[in-house]
């Protein structure tokens, strides 16, 4: 069962609260009405949003780039990025900050939605597995489905979101721009 634990604009998280014996914790939020949620571990930082600096070659989901306190941080629109509908930015729309995992290497990477909506607990042993549409829908960026107060909520592996291709285009495009992006430290 999952369950609701918290929820607000501002976020910061510890790993003892976000992994405990009943499972582990997502950071919910909406986009298209639909309730998406991404491992709280992998949040950096939850922002309001603000205008992005426009990287010229890059794919059409990507925003630009921010400046995140010194660090560059390439932001995309999970909007386009999953082919819904276009929307106009508005108060609520938020940019999650987040660590994704390519092979040996940590990225920073934002993501646009619609809003943040909660942090709740799910016992992994309880996802289902996304649907199989068949080889001409993508669907291996889903982690799995849960259900929260009797909603499903998609829970998306943040690794899959972008390819390692995808990634090194964004990064080759930003630096051929003049902009370093977070996008090439090496773990530690």
């Amino acid at each position: 069962m999952a369950t609701r634990a918290a929820s607000g604009s501002e976020l910061a998280v510890t790993s003892e609260l976000a992994r405990d014996d009943s499972g582990a914790q997502f950071l919910t939020f909406t986009l298209d009405g639909e309730e998406y949620g991404v491992e709280i571990l992998r949040v950096q930082e939850i922002k309001g949003w603000m205008p992005v600096t426009r990287v010229p070659n890059t794919p059409e989901y990507m925003q630009g780039v921010l400046n995140l306190r010194g660090t560059i941080v390439p932001i995309i629109d999970l909007r386009m990025r999953f082919n819904l509908d276009r929307v106009e930015y508005t108060p609520v729309t938020v940019v999650i900050v987040l660590t994704i995992i390519d092979g040996e290497r940590r990225r920073t990477l934002g993501v646009v939605v619609d809003g943040v909506s909660d942090v709740v607990t799910v016992d992994r042993g309880e996802l289902r597995p996304p649907p199989d549409f068949g080889d001409n829908i993508q669907t291996d960026f889903i982690e799995g489905i849960a259900t929260v107060d009797e909603k499903m909520v998609m829970l998306l592996d943040i690794d899959r979101l972008l390819s390692s291709e995808e990634l090194q285009d964004i990064n080759a495009s930003t630096h051929q721009a003049g902009v370093e992006p977070a996008l090439s430290q090496t773990e530690e």
